[in-house]
C-alpha cells in the first residue's frame, strides 16, 4: 500500500516539476528571438526578448549563454539552471 502512495505521488508531482522553467535569458534586442526552439537538449521559449528554457545539457552556464548569444543575439541576463552570470560574464559571453 505504501509503494502505491509513494508511486501515485511521484506520478502527480513530475509534470509539474519537469516544467519548471530552470534558466532564462533577457534579449538586449527584444525583436529578435523565435518563439521556440532547442540549443543543446534545453527547450527555450521566447517572447519580446524574454526567454526561459526547461531541460539542457549538464554544462558550465558561460558556455550555455554562449550558445544561445549564437542563436539569439546578445544578452543583457544569464541564468542556466539556477546559476546567473555576472556582469564580467556577461561580456565575455556577449564578445
Amino acid at each position: 500500500m505504501r509503494a502505491l502512495i509513494v508511486a501515485a505521488a511521484m506520478l502527480i508531482a513530475a509534470p509539474a516539476l519537469a516544467q519548471a522553467p530552470t534558466s532564462s535569458a533577457t534579449l538586449a534586442d527584444s525583436s529578435k528571438g523565435e518563439a521556440r526552439t532547442i540549443i543543446d537538449g534545453a527547450s527555450w521559449r521566447c517572447d519580446a526578448g524574454a526567454c526561459t528554457a526547461t531541460g539542457g545539457a549538464n554544462q558550465p552556464a558561460p558556455r550555455a549563454c554562449r550558445r544561445v548569444v549564437a542563436k539569439f543575439g546578445a544578452v543583457s541576463a544569464f541564468t542556466y539552471k539556477g546559476v546567473a552570470l555576472s556582469a564580467e560574464e556577461l561580456t565575455a559571453c556577449n564578445a
